[in-house]
C-alpha cells in the first residue's frame, strides 16, 4: 500500500544542480576504477529488470528525487517512478518507487540510491518525531552544521521534509560568535563590537552565552539572538524571562526526544539539535526484484 503523494506543505524540491555531484562522486566512489566486476560478470548487457523500492519500518520520506538522479546518472534510459514524495509518510511495507531498464545499471546504482535515500528519510523521521513531541509549543526545531562533509545541503533539506527549519548553512551567511570567539577576544561586548564594525546591515549577529550574566551582557549590546548552550531547564526560563521578546532565543546542546519537551516549555523559540543530522538512525529501505515488465 503506498500513502498519499502531496508532499510536505512547506517543502520545496532541491534543484538536480543541487545534488549531482554529491550523486556522482558516491556513485565514482563506489564503482571504482573497474565497475561493477559482479554484475558484469553475471548479467548480460541487454538484460531488463524492474524492481521496487520498500519500506521496511514506519518513517517518513526525504530524498526520493536523488535516488532516482542515481539511477539515472548510470543510464538515462532507466524509469523511476516515485510513488511517494518526500515529506510523506510510510508504513512497514510500502512501495516507495518503482525503477525499471537496464538489470545492470539497477543493480550498479543500487546501493548508492538506497544510502541516500535511507540516510535522508532517517533525518526526516528523526526531525518529525521531536517536532511532534514540541507541538504543543511555539517553538521550532533547527539543525546545526555538524554535517557529513559534503552532504549539507542535502542533510538539511532532510530535516526540512521532517518539519524542522534550518540554522545557518556556512560560516559566510550569519554571524554566531561561540564561546571560542569570546575567549580569545576576552568578552561578550567586546566580541560583538569587533563584529558590528566589520559586517554590513544585512548580517544578523548571533551570540552563544553560557551564564546569564554573558546572556546580560550579549543583550546590552542588542544582537539579533541568543544561544543558551547547556542551560538547564530553570536557567533557560530565566534567560527567555530577561531576553523578553528582545533577541531570539535558541536553546543547544544535550536536546534529546526525552527532554525536548521541558526545554521547549521554558518558552525558547528554537530548540538546536545536532545529532539530527549527524547519528539519526538510516530508515530501512530496500530494493525488490521479480516485477515483471
Amino acid at each position: 500500500m503506498t500513502r498519499d503523494r502531496g508532499p510536505y506543505p512547506s517543502l520545496v524540491p532541491l534543484y538536480p544542480l543541487v545534488y549531482d555531484g554529491m550523486v556522482r562522486r558516491a556513485l565514482q566512489e563506489d564503482l571504482g576504477n573497474a565497475g561493477d566486476v559482479t554484475t558484469d560478470a553475471v548479467i548480460s548487457p541487454d538484460e531488463t529488470a524492474a524492481g521496487k523500492i520498500i519500506a521496511r519500518v514506519p518513517g517518513r520520506i526525504a530524498g526520493i528525487d536523488v535516488a532516482g538522479h542515481a539511477f539515472r546518472c548510470l543510464d538515462p534510459a532507466l524509469k523511476f517512478q516515485a510513488e511517494v514524495a518526500d515529506g510523506n509518510e510510510v508504513q512497514a511495507g510500502d512501495e516507495i518507487a518503482v525503477v525499471s531498464g537496464s538489470a545492470r545499471a539497477i543493480l550498479s546504482a543500487e546501493r548508492t540510491a538506497l544510502n541516500f535515500l535511507a540516510h535522508l528519510s532517517g533525518i526526516a523521521t528523526s526531525t518529525r518525531d521531536i517536532v511532534a513531541r514540541i507541538s504543543a509549543h511555539p517553538c521550532r526545531v533547527v539543525c546545526t552544521r555538524k554535517t557529513t562533509p559534503g552532504l549539507r545541503s542535502l542533510e538539511k533539506y532532510a530535516v526540512r521534509a521532517g518539519g524542522g527549519s534550518n540554522h545557518r548553512f556556512g560560516l559566510d551567511d550569519a554571524v554566531l560568535i561561540k564561546d571560542n570567539h569570546i575567549s580569545v577576544v576576552g568578552g561578550v561586548a567586546e566580541a560583538i563590537r569587533k563584529v558590528r564594525g566589520r559586517v554590513g546591515h544585512m548580517v544578523k549577529i548571533e551570540v552563544e552565552v553560557d551564564t546569564l550574566k554573558q546572556l546580560e551582557d550579549a543583550l546590552s549590546e542588542n544582537v539579533d539572538a541568543v544561544l543558551l548552550d547547556n542551560m538547564t531547564v530553570e536557567m533557560l526560563t530565566e534567560a527567555v524571562r530577561m531576553t523578553n521578546g528582545k533577541a531570539v532565543t535558541e536553546a543547544s546542546g544535550e536536546i534529546t526526544a526525552q527532554n525536548a519537551e521541558s526545554i521547549a516549555a521554558t518558552g525558547v523559540d528554537l530548540l538546536s539539535i545536532g545529532w539530527l543530522t549527524h547519528s539519526a538512525p538510516a530508515l530501512n529501505i530496500s530494493l525488490e526484484f521479480g516485477i515483471k515488465l
